[in-house]
Formats: structure tokens, C-alpha cells, sequence
């Protein structure tokens, strides 16, 4: 085993530092200043165009949830956020832990996560699949509340 220079490790894990370090102000931000009021984060843009929902519409409150312990009025909110909140946090994990593993060895260590093909399809037509069922009667129960 080689041992690694000084400062080599901290420089490696400096990324995923940053990234988990915004997260929790963002996750601190939501926590304190409520979204479920109108107009608290300004407005969707696509929902005050066409009066639709987004696939991102009630993200913030359902975050906001999540911070307070609230999984099912997240669920409520934005049904995709908890899944994704998981997956970026085991993502994250990983990246910190290559990072952490192969300081010297950037190449190896560097990127969080990524889709093939097959992957990246299945999570747009899940997401267009939700955007479409959450404006339909039969859906209304996937809109934010």
C-alpha cells in the first residue's frame, strides 16, 4: 500500500465536502422558512404559464416535509422526492468514499454517478409518465397539495 501525500486526501475529498455542506444549508433553509406558503420561493414558471404541474412542482414543500420528519406529506407533495433524495444520498456516499479511497487516483474517484442509456430513458419516460398522470382527474391525487 502507498501512502499518500500530505494533503492529497483532503484536496480529494474536497468536492464532496462542498456538495454535502450545501445540502444541509439547503435542507437548514427549507427547514426554517416554510414553502407551503404562496409565493414563499417565488413561483413555478411552467405552472404559471400553462396552470399545469410540473414534475418538479411541490419539491420544495415536500423537502421541507422531509426536514420536518413528515414522510407522508412529502409523499403528498412531490412523490418523487424521497426516492431521489435516497439515491442522491447513496450516490453521494459512494462518491465520498472512491474519493476518500483513491485520493491519488482522481480518474478513478472523480465522477458522483451516471445513467447508461437504458437508465437515463427510464427515468425521463417515469418522469413524463408522472407529469402526465398528475394533471389528468384519474391523477389528481400526484398533485402537490
Amino acid at each position: 500500500m502507498t501512502v499518500s501525500p500530505p494533503g492529497i486526501r483532503a484536496r480529494a475529498i474536497r468536492a464532496p465536502a462542498v456538495v454535502a455542506v450545501g445540502s444541509v444549508a439547503a435542507a437548514a433553509l427549507l427547514y426554517l422558512r416554510d414553502p407551503h406558503r404562496p409565493g414563499a420561493y417565488g413561483v413555478c414558471p411552467f405552472h404559471a404559464l400553462t396552470g399545469l404541474w410540473c414534475p418538479g412542482c411541490g419539491g420544495l414543500r415536500a423537502m421541507a416535509d422531509l426536514t420536518h420528519g413528515d414522510v407522508p406529506a412529502s409523499l403528498s407533495s412531490n412523490l418523487f422526492v424521497l426516492p431521489l433524495v435516497l439515491v442522491a444520498t447513496v450516490a453521494w456516499w459512494g462518491w465520498a468514499r472512491r474519493r476518500w479511497r483513491g485520493a491519488g487516483r482522481v480518474a478513478a474517484a472523480g465522477r458522483t454517478m451516471a445513467l447508461g442509456r437504458t437508465g437515463t430513458v427510464g427515468v425521463l419516460v417515469a418522469l413524463a409518465v408522472f407529469t402526465v398522470a398528475r394533471n389528468t382527474p384519474w391523477g389528481a391525487w400526484l398533485a402537490p397539495t
